[in-house]
């Protein structure tokens, strides 16, 4: 599943940069490749989420993750293209870790969340949630399942891809 999610936000990335022209635009027929830079890549995929979230076919969307120094030259950008849609972008280098995902995604590492405020602050809650869970040494078992759960449909994973992402 992982895979195919992948692939199929390499072709909207890739299609995004295609319809803003400029540096990843494809040649004219017969000339050499086309290439796409980092940033461009970037700005595409930060674009085609903003646009998702705008339409409501995902509440929260997330960047690549990238280092720290990186996401610093990249930020304006991320910023720049969501603004498109009037989509904020949010941040973080202290990413939500659930047994959705794999910690080394994101370890060390910074991630744009694209989302409206209230999403935002869902985000935060369900982060606050499971740190409650954590000090109170609760966070085993359906309980931390739960928050995989949580954070898989602010995402707007169906529920069926949530239950076969689930890392255990």
């Amino acid at each position: 599943m992982m895979a195919s999610r992948i692939s199929l936000g390499i072709v909207v990335v890739v299609l995004s940069a295609l319809a803003c022209g400029g540096e990843g635009s494809a040649p004219e027929s017969g000339s050499q490749e086309w290439t796409l830079d980092q940033r461009s890549w970037h700005m595409g995929a930060i674009t085609a989420m903003a646009e998702m979230v705008d339409y409501g076919v995902k509440r929260l969307a997330l960047s690549a993750t990238l280092p720290a120094d990186e996401m610093d030259e990249f930020m304006e950008y991320g910023e720049e293209a969501a603004a498109r849609y009037n989509v904020p972008v949010f941040r973080e280098s202290d990413f939500l870790v659930t047994d959705l995902f794999s910690a080394e995604l994101t370890d060390g590492r910074d991630v744009l969340l694209i989302c409206h405020d209230s999403t935002y602050q869902e985000y935060l809650d369900l982060k606050a949630e499971k740190q409650r869970l954590i000090d109170a040494g609760e966070y085993e078992g359906e309980a931390r399942t739960e928050i995989a759960r949580k954070f898989g449909r602010l995402l707007s994973y169906p529920e069926a891809a949530i239950e076969r992402e689930l890392v255990n």
